[in-house]
């Protein structure tokens, strides 16, 4: 679009009109882009914020000693929520037990071993499991173990917890391990060292930052679940801390306290779900900040 002149020296032609004037459009499209953006961003912190103050407004009014001491009870009789806490601080603990180490090994699998249609398939049913309804999972413990067994367990509630937090955690191992290079790997076959020995003593440490984030991400995951603890593990007004009975949990005892007609359970019902928000807020907070810096 220039041409030179007799001194050899550039000559600008209109040609940078045309330049100019999509350049232009280009910086008004990135800034309209960067507007909606924003905006879509002000929007749901302002939702978020909006919760979050709602919760401490209406649950901070619940917090005392009693409701830590003090197990669920009938209305008017100065109940807590100590034997709901520590029921859902049981069942996630159970299910982070039983969901991990599977959910890793898969996670494995997929990374070094997997090919052809197994390794399809069983990416293909982890991708599922990931969208999959929750009650629907509840549904299937409560016909494979509630049924048979004959009576609403904790360690049923668990498992229900642990089919969730399952997929969480194989995508997350499978995603770590692939960007582990190919360098250490080939140097510890090439000390050695067989190919499980690699896998786990080097390519887990290097990446184990990663897969620990995704097991948190699986507690923050299960740790308010409702639907399928409600076919599994039921609920209970007394302690048990038995895993064949029926356990108490925090969302089951929102979800009973907050349609209640008494207003010592409603406000118990707001401070629950003001533990169960602050305890994941805390474990994102905890994985965001603590390993995010970290990396793989």
């Amino acid at each position: 679009m220039t041409q030179l002149n007799e001194t050899t020296q550039p000559v600008v032609t209109d040609g940078w009109k045309v330049n100019s004037s999509l350049a232009m459009r280009r910086r008004l499209m990135d800034r309209l882009a960067t507007v909606l953006s924003l905006c879509a961003t002000a929007v749901a912190l302002i939702a978020l914020g909006s919760i979050l103050f709602t919760l401490i407004i209406r649950g901070a009014g619940g917090l005392s000693l009693i409701t830590f001491t003090h197990s669920t009870a009938s209305p008017g009789l100065n109940g807590g929520l100590a034997n709901a806490i520590v029921g859902s601080l049981i069942q996630t603990a159970v299910s982070i037990l039983i969901g991990a180490p599977i959910g890793m090994m898969c996670g494995i699998y997929l990374a070094d071993y997997g090919r052809g249609w197994m390794a399809s398939t069983t990416r293909f049913v982890s991708d599922m499991l990931l969208s999959a309804p929750s009650i629907l999972i509840g549904l299937f413990i409560y016909e494979l173990v509630v049924v048979p067994t004959g009576q609403f367990s904790g360690f049923a509630g668990s498992l229900a917890l642990a089919i969730l937090a399952l997929p969480i955690v194989v995508r997350t191992t499978e995603d770590m391990l692939r960007l582990v290079p190919v360098s250490l790997r080939e140097a510890g076959i090439g000390l050695g060292a067989s190919k499980w020995r690699v896998i786990l003593f080097i390519c887990l440490r290097a990446a184990r930052t990663g897969v620990l984030t995704g097991v948190l991400l699986a507690v923050a995951r299960v740790a308010g679940e409702t639907a399928p603890l409600l076919f599994t593990s039921l609920g209970n007004l007394d302690w048990s801390v038995s895993l064949a009975r029926p356990m108490a949990s925090l969302p089951v005892t929102i979800y009973q306290y907050a349609g209640s007609a008494f207003d010592d359970w409603v406000q118990l019902a707001w401070t629950g779900a003001l533990l169960v928000t602050v305890g994941v807020l805390i474990i994102n907070i905890l994985v965001r900040v603590g390993f995010g810096r970290k990396g793989a």
